[in-house]
């Protein structure tokens, strides 16, 4: 009996390949002009936008930031974020489950860039889908809380093992939940030994000194570096 012949078609493959050439022009115009860009990636309600509206209030008069938000839905979180005093675009996708290069070009049609030291990108709120797409930042942060347990670096190591930063939220909550911290950072390190680990809470404050801290250093680091490039 004859065999029939297979083919295999990726997919992904082709949709990431051409993500990336996109990403890679911005990533040329974020260096052109000294911008340090932060991919902010975390599940649902791990606390992004809360995270980056204390962000923006403590870095007032010292780093101009702008700040772009991707939901599925509302413009919620861009407006929080401009009642904080940061300039803010919000991407509607409409039901696409993550951000690509090409809607990060799409919302920054006619901004001057080089009115800003930092551009945040909070990206749609998902575990799995926004790692897939390189949106021309400088690094990625994951946000990762309290109340969503433990096990998420184990369950979704992709998310986490190309991080620079991850930050664990909403400590204030560890004496009223059964989140084991130890165990939580035990399956960091076996993804990602060389990432920054912090640990916050946006309602108390903890912590927070630590992130602002990196957040300002590692801006002037690149602001410094894209002028060295010219």
């Amino acid at each position: 009996m004859n065999t029939g012949k297979i083919r295999v078609l990726d997919l992904q493959r082709s949709v990431t390949a051409k993500n990336d050439e996109i990403a890679a022009a911005l990533r040329d115009r974020f260096r052109r002009n000294g911008l340090f860009v932060v991919n902010l990636l975390s599940g649902p309600g791990a606390g992004k936008t809360t995270l980056l509206e204390k962000t923006v209030q403590a870095l007032e008069g010292k780093l101009r930031c702008l700040v772009l938000e991707g939901d599925l839905r509302t413009t919620n979180d861009a407006d929080r974020i401009a009642g904080s005093g940061a300039d803010a675009i919000q991407i509607v996708t409409n039901g696409v489950c993550h951000l690509d290069s090409k809607m990060i070009t799409s919302a920054l049609e006619g901004v001057e860039l080089d009115a800003y030291d930092a551009v945040v990108i909070e990206n749609v709120g998902n575990l799995v889908c926004p790692n897939s797409f390189d949106l021309g930042e400088t690094v990625r942060v994951v946000v990762s809380s309290v109340p969503e347990g433990e096990d998420k670096p184990a369950k979704y190591p992709f998310l986490f093992e190309g991080a620079e930063v991850v930050l664990l939220n909403k400590i204030d909550l560890l004496p009223h939940t059964p989140f084991d911290k130890e165990a939580f950072w035990s399956a960091i390190g076996r993804v990602n030994r060389s990432v920054l680990r912090l640990e916050t809470s946006c309602t108390t404050g903890m912590g927070l000194d630590g992130w602002l801290r990196w957040f300002q250093g590692r801006a002037a680091e690149w602001k410094t570096a894209g002028r060295e490039t010219e």
